[in-house]
């Protein structure tokens, strides 16, 4: 562990808006974050690299659990997961969304109770769901009907399983057509306009050994605007109060997901969590008061609005090469550890640290070392007309799907994570080495 006891002044809010709120920079072109240098960090662990604020993460648990007091906060594993991480939200009282058997396994043998632990996905396997009632997890979100008859089969005449039911509510939002999974025209859930999620409904009430605890809806990532959730309470109160005039039923619980949009470069919009909050409340509670329902208890899943800010990932520059009108600066991670770019077009504000320049700005886009043309982390930005091989490029906001959806393209192996806290630096995910990757190869 390194520990730095720099002094250190604030950094100018405009240069980094979206950077956690520790960033500091100790002097002209040097960068900080929880009170270690990044250039520190790059040089002793080797790049590409990925630095975690504890604190930012932890922070960000508190102000989800300050805004939703009355609510239940799953952190949405997909986002990132470790056992660190699995930890920090057990302490900040996070219970977790995970979608696989994976995920679930990680969890509890790390310690997490799994009652406080929700499984969902569109298509969940036998060991999925066998894991999941081994382990005991506190719900199962249904998502198809086939899930009905396994789940019960699997649970058994004299089980009980505590189920939700993923609808649909036709509501297009997110910030890409890629991660919309509101609308009724992609594979996620059951939808209420062909009347599918009512049928399945009817369906688990006739299996006594599952428990229906509530409605689960997820509209999207990376949503902006408060608007399309209250569209979504309006239509799943109005299912709510459908299912009480025909079966008597009475649920309580309401999971509205998450997809809480985030800043990636300064400027960008984000959402105002403690907006959503409160109009979330107040939209409930109308719509129930109208139904004449009591207002069940709201769960919400954040994961890219927990850790992504929390996130940064630093690249060495391997080569900087003019071709036509374009300067490409190509840097030793890319596509095979931030798949994002090309996936989704995202667009990141990478920043020249370890030394200061005063060369003018220049534009040029960042590409990683990958063999595919798609391979591109920024494309059309600004950094110093002097980038040269040997300079550190830091992109924040690096938290989220990044790592979690990292692959073992042309065999790099994936980075290591390193969680920084009052100038402390300590890894939590080391190297992934050429010996990890050939003992999985047993072909011989």
């Amino acid at each position: 562990m390194t520990t730095v006891h720099e002094p250190t002044v604030p950094a100018s809010a405009a240069d980094l808006s979206v950077w956690p709120a520790s960033a500091t920079e100790p002097r002209p072109g040097d960068l900080a974050v929880g009170g270690v240098p990044l250039a520190e960090i790059a040089d002793r662990f080797g790049t590409p690299v990925y630095v975690l604020d504890e604190a930012e993460v932890r922070s960000r648990c508190r102000t989800y659990r300050e805004a939703f007091p009355n609510a239940e906060v799953l952190y949405a594993a997909k986002a990132f997961l470790c056992r660190a991480l699995v930890h920090w939200m057990a302490d900040e009282g996070l219970g977790l969304d995970v979608c696989s058997a994976g995920e679930l396994q990680l969890a509890v043998t790390t310690g997490f109770p799994p009652e406080r632990i929700v499984l969902h996905g569109n298509a969940k396997s036998p060991r999925d769901l066998d894991t999941a009632l081994r382990l005991g997890v506190g719900r199962i979100v249904i998502d198809s009907p086939s899930e009905i008859a396994r789940l019960a089969a699997a649970v058994g005449p004299d089980g009980h399983q505590k189920v939700m039911v993923r609808v649909v509510p036709g509501i297009s939002a997110g910030g890409h057509a890629k991660i919309r999974t509101g609308t009724d025209d992609q594979q996620f859930g059951l939808s209420i306009a062909d009347g599918y999620a009512q049928h399945a409904i009817a369906r688990i009430l006739d299996q006594p050994q599952l428990e229906l605890t509530g409605l689960h809806c997820h509209l999207g990532s990376q949503i902006t605007s408060v608007k399309p959730y209250l569209a979504a309470v309006r239509r799943m109160a109005g299912l709510l109060s459908r299912l009480h005039e025909q079966h008597g039923l009475v649920l309580p619980e309401l999971d509205l997901g998450g997809g809480h949009g985030i800043a990636y470069r300064p400027g960008e919009e984000a959402l105002d969590l403690t907006a959503l909050a409160r109009a979330v409340r107040t939209e409930l509670a109308e719509a129930c008061a109208a139904a004449r329902l009591p207002v069940p208890r709201l769960i919400i899943e954040p994961g890219r609005a927990v850790v992504g800010p929390a996130g940064i990932a630093l690249y060495r520059v391997l080569s900087v090469k003019r071709t036509g009108h374009h300067v490409f600066v190509a840097v030793d991670g890319g596509m095979g550890d931030n798949p994002r770019p090309a996936l989704y077009g995202v667009r990141y504000a990478p920043r020249l640290i370890g030394r200061h320049s005063t060369a003018a700005l220049a534009p040029v886009t960042v590409v990683g070392r990958h063999c595919e043309a798609g391979d591109i982390l920024a494309a059309d930005i600004e950094l110093p007309a002097d980038l040269h091989p040997g300079d550190l490029l830091a992109v924040p906001v690096a938290g989220a799907y990044h790592l979690s959806m990292a692959s073992g393209y042309n065999l790099v192996g994936r980075p290591p994570v390193i969680a920084v806290r009052d100038g402390i630096a300590r890894v939590l995910i080391r190297r992934e080495s050429l010996e990890d990757i050939r003992n999985r190869d047993v072909g011989l």
